[in-house]
This record gives C-alpha cells, sequence and structure tokens, in this order.
C-alpha cells in the first residue's frame, strides 16, 4: 500500500482493483469476484462503482489498501495507511490492520511517523536512523519492563525526602525548581510517595504518573546513537 495515490481516476474502483488483481497474476474471471470482496471488506461496496476521482481521501486509503489486500498477499507492506485521515477514518484504517493481523494469515509490514498507530498495531518495532538500525523492540515485553515513574514538584526539605524515597528501593533524578523525578519499582506504589512526603512534611504541588511512550523510546534512540546499532 504506496504512500502516495497511484489511481486511474477516470476508472471506477471495482473495475481498478479487478485491474490490480489480474496484475498480480489472478485469471480475469477470479479477480473481478476478489475485488468486489475486497472492496466490500474495506468498506467501499457501496461505492465501488464511482469512480475513483470522486473518492474522499479517507475513501482513497481504503482503495488502497484493497488493492494491496485483493490478491490475498502472504506478506502486506502499509505506508502511512493513515496519512491525512480524520479520526474516524483513522480508527477504521487501525481496526482493519489490526483484524488483518489477527487472523494470523499473512505478515504485517506497517511504516509510519504516527508513533500511535504503531502501538495500536505492531507487535514489533525497528527504528531506523539515516538507514541504519538503532532500536529494535518487542512491544509486548516493552510494555512489561517499561518502568513506571512519577514527575513531582514539591515544597519542603528535597534532601530528606529523596533519602526517604530512595530508601523504598527507588530511583530519583532531581532537577529545577523543585522538581524530581522517581522510577518506582515493583513494590512501591504512589501510596508510598505520599505516606512519605507527609513523614517529610513535604509538599506534592504536582504529580504526573508516566510510562515511557513508544515516542519517548524513540526521542532516546535518535539521542543516544550516531546511526549505528
Amino acid at each position: 500500500m504506496p504512500e502516495n495515490d497511484a489511481f486511474i481516476s477516470s476508472m471506477t474502483a471495482v473495475s481498478f482493483i479487478c485491474m490490480m488483481a489480474e496484475l498480480s497474476g489472478l485469471p480475469a474471471e477470479q479477480a473481478l469476484e476478489r475485488a468486489h470482496e475486497a472492496l466490500f471488506y474495506v468498506g467501499l461496496g457501496e461505492a465501488r462503482y464511482r469512480k475513483l476521482g470522486t473518492y474522499s481521501l479517507g475513501m482513497k486509503q481504503l482503495a488502497k489498501l484493497a488493492q494491496a489486500i485483493v490478491h490475498g498477499p502472504k506478506l502486506l507492506i502499509l505506508d502511512e495507511p493513515t496519512n491525512g485521515l480524520d479520526p474516524p477514518a483513522r480508527q477504521r484504517m487501525i481496526r482493519l490492520v489490526r483484524e488483518m493481523r489477527d487472523t494470523g494469515e499473512m505478515h504485517i509490514v506497517l511504516c509510519s511517523h504516527l508513533l500511535r498507530d504503531v502501538e495500536e498495531t505492531c507487535e514489533e518495532v525497528v527504528i531506523l536512523k539515516q538507514g541504519r538500525v538503532v532500536h529494535y523492540s518487542n512491544l509486548e515485553n516493552e510494555r512489561r519492563l517499561n518502568k513506571r515513574f512519577v514527575e513531582l514538584e514539591l515544597h519542603g526539605d528535597m534532601k530528606d525526602f529523596v533519602a526517604a524515597v530512595e530508601s523504598l528501593g527507588c530511583e530519583s533524578a532531581p532537577g529545577a525548581l523543585n522538581r524530581l523525578k522517581v522510577v518506582l519499582d515493583d513494590k512501591t506504589e504512589i501510596s508510598d510517595i505520599y505516606r512519605v512526603a507527609a513523614e517529610q512534611n513535604v509538599q506534592l504541588r504536582r504529580m504526573n504518573f508516566r510510562r515511557d511512550t513508544l515516542e519517548e523510546i524513540f526521542l532516546k534512540a535518535m539521542e543516544n546513537t550516531n546511526g549505528r546499532l
């Protein structure tokens, strides 16, 4: 599925998808049947006789998906499949990709700078910088091993508070303006932070609970490497 459109605007969707199926090696009769099936599958069944030049951007993206799957490939490469889509169209595309992934009938390679889409659809991630692999991760393992942390803004004696937090087995990194990042271990909960603050007579003026997102992993990979694995 290419990022850029490569349609013949004067052709109907079903004729174009049928032609692409024939170019992939299907006999004419089977290609036409599969073209109808593919267009219904992606949600364009009612518009399959309309000319492609009249399609909206979201419909064109779905038509590109239909032409990519019409011949039943074992490997499907999707290049920016949600590019330019509004939220409902994006959710429809993500749902279709997940459905195809979950059937186990094809391998899917998704290329995208929209990392939220990658997190929602992919099992493994490879990050490239200047054509070189700089990071690989299994997202399920990444989620399981990903550390929890809280970002705090304090008022009071930070030194004693930091010492007390670290005695719980947590790591901490002080920042500017009485801010502190605390990495929680498996046994420490948010309630323990409140308890330590009360014991040390420290005010918690702000607290954000977070985990590293794929975007943050991506930015770290870009910052910490020179393009080499």
